[in-house]
């Protein structure tokens, strides 16, 4: 097993990813007003702080030796009434941000999970589960952190900007003019940095992606990992990424993290300036001491939020290559949608029919090749052939997991393409290799696809897939609740309780993938006399590589390099001595 490699993705359009962002901050339109009337409520108190600063000041003449004392206190609780004001109405603000970066989050996951449900097989065939969870949690996290610390930072840093560089020119002019003299150099390296930025947290999201994906792949098979004594190279291996995620954090926290010093240095440098000239004004009595304190004080306003600005562009690059990773994955093309006169399968038989059938997950590298089967309804069809042969392909494309590229598919005597997928796979009952449960009652989960089951039903297919004993030895019976995934069960009981799901399934066709592999000999032949039995008048598509399991079908098709190179009952395959022949010899010799 290679280790992964850690793409190194720039983000394409971070303008584009701003514009949605805000589509989604738009559905709270109402809230964000009410936050940035508070926004600009609490920088008018905190902007006249400075100016009651400078008035107190200006009150105490010591060149006289004369203090109003009344202009002092009256200033200094004026300050106190604004500072007590300005704090109240910033914890407003940042609750109201931080409650609307947290329904944005739900909204956004919740678009992505829906759009999950949409998606082809084909995605999650060629996406890491860990990728696809990563975008889901840390992704979304990433960009609802943004929402409700930067945004709120930002807002506030605009209206205390421009607020402070009001009061800045209403008292001085000219020291308002040595105040800009260091802005273009402060944005420029602002935007340099940025370019720097974009692409390493970008390369950072990408190596958490990964790192998730090899967590999750390592302990799904951690019982095959301490089989194989294979923990030191597992461990190993996730050094060797863990590294490089750790690398792309620091590069990217290093770059961002060296922005705001940097500003803050330029700033100083402009304040310097401030204070140069203010005192050769004051020494020539232009400017008095009240006014240069409340313009220091002003400037450090101003160039502050510039300085948190700086701080905070990382993270908002950060959130911005996040949200470009959930915004690919919502632009991801779902299932192409059913033609227009595509009408729902109906009253369905069971009929299927492939004819000169080619299809490969490559356009370039076909896996079937021309293949035609014929299955009647009420029959029982078998698919053998070697590991890779295209079995399982055959059953993707019965179920429009994937579309051909030549030849036709029947259902019941029409195209296949002209009903409704839903219907098309309704039809349909599956029992995979893989089996699935999910977190919830033994009875939930027979009954998962027929709600309106009742308890006699469910029961009656658990002891038709020979659960039932099984079932009641459990401290609850029926009522028991299954870990995820069926963690409490063995896998041949998790395999049992799949089949009795598809059993209850109202279904006129069945597709079993390896369905009985994890089962005893014994228990598959009475799974297989129970089928038989239940299935009656149902047509049954089964993939075995135990052939002594399907020498009763109807009908069994050799499948070899994508083609179907013999197909008919046991008894004549045997007579013919072919490659159905070798196969079954091989298998008892």
């Amino acid at each position: 097993m290679a280790s992964r490699e850690t793409k190194k993705e720039k983000p394409q359009d971070a303008r584009g990813a701003l514009r949605r962002l805000a589509a989604y901050l738009m559905d709270y339109r109402a809230a964000l007003a009410a936050i940035l009337l508070l926004v600009i409520a609490g920088n008018i108190l905190s902007l006249l702080g400075p100016s009651l600063a400078g008035r107190a000041i200006s009150a105490a003449d010591a060149g006289r030796g004369q203090v109003d004392f009344a202009v002092v206190y009256r200033s200094a609780g004026a300050m106190l009434a604004c500072c007590l004001g300005s704090s109240l109405l910033t914890v407003g603000v940042n609750v109201g941000m931080m409650r609307t970066g947290r329904l944005i989050a739900k909204k956004m996951r919740g678009d992505v999970f829906d759009k999950l449900l949409e998606l082809p097989v084909s995605y999650f065939d060629q996406n890491q589960a860990g990728d696809i969870i990563s975008r889901v949690s840390y992704d979304v996290d990433v960009v609802a952190t943004c929402i409700s610390t930067d945004l709120a930072q930002i807002l506030t840093s605009i209206v205390t900007v421009a607020g402070s560089f009001f009061m800045m020119a209403v008292i001085s002019p000219a020291l308002t003019g040595v105040t800009l003299v260091t802005i273009p150099l402060a944005v420029w390296y602002t935007r340099r940095m940025n370019r720097v930025t974009k692409p390493l947290f970008a390369r950072r999201s990408a190596a958490y992606g990964a790192m998730n994906s090899f967590v999750e792949e390592k302990f799904s098979g951690h019982r095959t990992i301490q089989g194989y004594a294979r923990e030191d190279w597992s461990a190993q291996a996730f050094g060797d990424i863990n590294r490089d995620a750790a690398g792309a954090y620091r590069e990217a926290t290093r770059a961002a993290k060296s922005m705001g010093p940097t500003v803050g240095f330029i700033n100083n440098l402009g304040l310097a300036l401030v204070g140069t000239l203010g005192s050769l004004l004051y020494m020539g009595g232009l400017i008095d001491l009240g006014k240069i304190s409340s313009f220091v004080l002003y400037s450090r306003k101003f160039s502050g939020p510039i300085n948190e600005i700086a701080n905070v562009t990382g993270e908002i690059y950060s959130a911005l290559a996040a949200a470009e990773r959930v915004f690919r994955l919502l632009d991801a093309p779902g299932e192409p949608a059913d033609g227009a006169e595509a009408v729902p399968l109906a009253h369905v038989r069971g009929e299927v029919e492939l004819e000169d059938v080619t299809f490969g997950y490559a356009p370039d590298r076909p896996v079937l090749r021309h293949v035609s089967l014929s299955a009647q309804p009420g029959r029982l069809v078998a698919i053998v052939g070697p590991t890779g042969a295209g079995k399982t392909t055959i059953i993707n494309l019965l179920m429009r997991f994937y579309d051909v590229q030549e030849g036709r598919c029947r259902v019941d005597g029409g195209d296949m393409y002209g009903y409704t997928r839903e219907s098309l796979r309704r039809a349909y009952a599956m029992v995979l290799q893989d089996t699935w449960l999910f977190e919830g009652t033994v009875y939930e989960n027979i009954a998962y696809g027929r709600e309106d089951a009742s308890r006699q039903e469910v029961i009656a297919a658990a002891k038709a897939a020979r659960v039932h004993a099984y079932v009641m030895q459990l401290p609850q019976g029926y009522d028991t609740v299954i870990r995820e995934d069926g963690g409490n069960l063995s896998k041949g009981q998790k395999q049992l309780l799949t089949i009795a799901r598809a059993m209850l399934y109202d279904a006129k066709m069945l597709i079993l993938d390896e369905a009985t592999s994890n089962v005893d000999t014994a228990t598959e032949r009475q799974i297989q006399t129970a089928m038989r039995e239940l299935m009656a008048g149902k047509t049954c598509f089964v993939i075995a590589h135990r052939l002594s399991t399907i020498q009763n079908a109807d009908l069994i098709l050799v499948v070899d390099r994508g083609q179907v190179v013999e197909q008919g009952t046991h008894r004549a395959l045997m007579a013919r001595q072919g490659a159905y022949y070798r196969l079954y010899a091989a298998q008892f010799e």
